[in-house]
């Protein structure tokens, strides 16, 4: 007999709508998993007191209220919880408590989702895997001793080992496409501009959006569905849609054009054969489906990588300009690395750097824009080892290992085109390896339907990691 963890996030909203399960009983069991079976780095904060209290306002539920109204789920230790201690995967905040909320906790809220607590992520969110000084690092329930990915890992660890059904992440340069495919799962980056940034608009070149993390496709359209939406004040926004986005997985996406590339675009790489192996599957799959598959080059230059690495450091130069010479000390090499390469350009570089990065971004728009989607591998190589990609004592080497790894996943945080990871590959070994899809922009709709006739056809939801 399945139990309550084995039901889908909409699954369970069902169950909650029935009356058949409360939600302070679905939030205990979860609770109960998390403090047995957190071994894989999951949560940073568990928010007990606070979660009572939400339970005990969900006695009825709301004519129109989404179908995860209340369905326990968590919120990445980068974004601003009133009252929950946020730490943003640094040393430096340790003991902040943030005395307000930012959009996506208030839109959980609202849609009367349970945050469990405040999950696992690296110093401000920056590399691609999450090994804080704040927690133990966050690590695949697919083998516990590599990377669960970053910088969402603590959010998809705790999918991935079912110790909520789904979370939010978030996503500047990859980082809900990474640890999706590192924990086998799906991961959506939505348009830019799709979920508002309220009320701290701390990402001046529009790289960084909120988004979803799930077992299944139609979970994340749900949870896409609580977070989507503007708020007054917004510096870009994507078109309203008329109707939920959890609707477009039932529509059949009709017969598409789909552009595809392996040549990696931030880094001279070599791709892992298991890597190659999912984006060929993957392609051969879609044109089981109807589907026309086109080879393409490149869609963005070589010279767009330094550009895109002045507007990432000046970034990491944003989030510890107003720390104290104690705080200082206390980020880690790799930030610090960071820091002094964006401290190092001007003002007047770093508009340059923006308005340059627009342009190749355009470029890739125009280059993309005859076909409903594209397809390349999620990351170059299956999930390494714990602690195989950082590097206190080189953070150079550091980031060149990170870019290896990850070069394909920024271009679209550059573009502002949603795009998705879906666990499409299994190693021999059992690791799993991700497949990403990218839709032109505002095309969510579309990038869903066939995310979710890709779901239908494969039956990844049936592999589950050890300990489950």
């Amino acid at each position: 007999m399945a139990e309550l963890h084995d039901l889908t996030a909409l699954e369970q909203g069902e169950l909650l709508h029935r009356c058949e399960v409360s939600p302070g009983e679905l939030a205990e069991h979860y609770l109960d998993r998390i403090a047995r079976l957190d071994d894989v780095g999951a949560f940073v904060t568990v928010a007990e007191e606070r979660i009572s209290t939400c339970a005990r306002e969900l006695v009825v539920k709301p004519v129109g209220a989404s179908p995860l109204w209340g369905v326990p789920t968590a919120i990445k230790d980068l974004n601003l919880t009133r009252g929950v201690r946020t730490t943003f995967g640094s040393a430096a905040f340790a003991d902040f408590v943030p005395d307000v909320s930012d959009n996506v906790t208030l839109s959980i809220e609202a849609a009367g989702m349970i945050s469990l607590g405040k999950t696992n992520t690296p110093e401000f969110g920056s590399p691609c895997y999450t090994e804080p000084d704040v927690a133990p690092p966050a690590v695949t329930p697919w083998d516990r001793t590599r990377i669960a990915g970053g910088s969402s890992g603590g959010a998809a660890a705790a999918v991935a080992a079912g110790l909520v059904p789904v979370a939010q992440g978030s996503d500047g340069g990859g980082s809900i496409r990474i640890p999706a495919s590192c924990c086998g799962l799906v991961g959506l980056k939505p348009t830019r501009g799709r979920i508002s940034p309220s009320p701290m608009y701390g990402d001046a070149a529009g790289l960084a959006t909120a988004g979803p993390i799930a077992r299944s496709v139609r979970d994340a359209a749900a949870f896409l569905d609580v977070l989507a939406g503007r708020r007054t004040g917004d510096p870009f926004w994507a078109p309203e849609e008329p109707l939920p986005f959890l609707d477009a997985c039932e529509r059949p996406p009709g017969r598409l054009r789909i552009a595809r590339f392996i040549e990696p675009l931030i880094a001279p790489t070599s791709v892992d054969p298991e890597c190659v192996a999912a984006w060929e599957n993957a392609s051969a799959l879609l044109e089981s489906l109807g589907h026309e598959i086109v080879d393409i080059p490149r869609p963005l230059p070589v010279e767009a990588v330094a550009v895109f690495e002045t507007v990432w450091a000046v970034g990491t130069a944003m989030s510890v300009v107003n720390l104290t010479p104690d705080q200082r000390s206390q980020i880690r090499p790799l930030t610090r690395w960071l820091t002094e390469r964006g401290e190092a350009f001007s003002g007047p570089e770093f508009g340059l750097a923006i308005a340059e990065l627009r342009r190749y971004a355009a470029m890739a728009l125009e280059a993309l824009a005859p076909y409903g989607a594209v397809l390349t591998p999620t990351l170059a190589t299956p999930p390494p080892k714990v602690g195989a990609i950082r590097d206190d004592a080189d953070p150079a080497a550091d980031f060149e290992a990170q870019k290896a790894f990850t070069p394909w996943t920024s271009a679209w945080n550059v573009t502002g085109m949603p795009a998705i990871s879906l666990p499409l590959h299994w190693t021999p070994s059992g690791l799993p390896v991700g497949v990403m899809l990218a839709a032109r922009p505002a095309e969510e709709p579309l990038l869903l339907s066939l995310a979710a006739q890709i779901e239908d056809a494969a039956l990844w939801d049936r592999r589950l990691p050890p300990g489950w």
